[in-house]
């Protein structure tokens, strides 16, 4: 079946964008999950769909629009928060919903049916062009890059900020780039998972790694391979039953999750 899978450019493409999406979706998810960011990623993915309304306006890529925008309002959200000295739940929330709105206003503007907006909406990895997967593996690959070049300081950051102050460590610098780097990171998973989706590529890898990992190392390692096997595990499913990819994929992320939760709660009975 995997080989019949493979026969077709599309599952290819679909594949390719699924792992590298996967790893690093995983390992920023990390930082997301230690900073209580969760609310952060949905709330950027679901106001890119300004971004992704002004692409199909204008004609340009709309995942590329996407990004730019969400990265734009990444920056406004911490700026807001760390000098305005406002609650970053709060203008996360503004943003979320303004993001929303002005997406829902620009795309009215079109009339007819828009298969644009169902595929960023609710994911659909099989419409992934030759464009867009270099523009995922570029991007992803810069990312992932950067993230494990600072790893160290972000770990310490994320865990105890004052601790990283005292240690040398710019806070502001790595805050801000960590929000631009999610809000990237969230926009081109919406291409696989859909904006409503892809928080949970963010969340469930890392929060089934934690239940079975004894250090942040082995953490990090567990919630990359827990990833990519929800990510693979979920386009088998979609293939084999024809079902929506994305949420096929985090139907099989819960299951895997809930089942991992099971277990755990069985060992530690004994």
């Amino acid at each position: 079946m995997i080989m019949e899978m493979l026969q077709y450019p599309f599952m290819q493409r679909a594949l390719i964008a699924g792992v590298i999406l996967g790893a690093v979706l995983a390992y920023i998810g990390i930082f997301v999950v230690l900073r209580r960011m969760s609310f952060f990623g949905d709330g950027i993915s679901h106001a890119s769909l300004a971004g992704v309304a002004a692409g199909i306006a204008l004609g340009i890529d709309p995942l590329l629009t996407a990004v730019v925008v969400s990265a734009v309002f990444a920056v406004i959200i911490y700026l807001l928060e760390s000098k305005g000295g406002l609650s970053g739940d709060a203008m996360i929330g503004i943003i979320f919903t303004s993001g929303m709105a002005l997406g829902a206003v620009m795309m009215s503007l079109r009339s007819g049916y828009q298969p644009e907006l169902i595929s960023f909406l609710f994911g659909n990895i099989l419409a992934i062009g030759t464009k867009e997967l270099l523009l995922i593996s570029s991007l992803s690959l810069m990312v992932g890059i950067v993230l494990f070049l600072w790893r160290r300081k972000l770990t310490l950051l994320s865990i105890d900020e004052e601790l990283a102050v005292v240690s040398g460590i710019n806070p502001n610098i790595y805050k801000l780039l960590l929000y631009v780097f999610v809000a990237i990171v969230a926009v081109l998973g919406i291409k696989i998972l859909g904006i409503v989706l892809v928080s949970a590529a963010l969340i469930i890898p890392v929060s089934m790694a934690k239940m079975f990992s004894p250090s942040f190392r082995s953490m990090s390692v567990f919630t990359v391979l827990i990833s990519e096997v929800i990510m693979l595990g979920g386009m088998m499913v979609s293939y084999i039953f024809d079902l929506p990819a994305g949420a096929a994929i985090v139907l099989f992320g819960s299951t895997f999750f809930f089942i991992g939760y099971f277990v755990r709660s069985l060992l530690k009975g004994r």
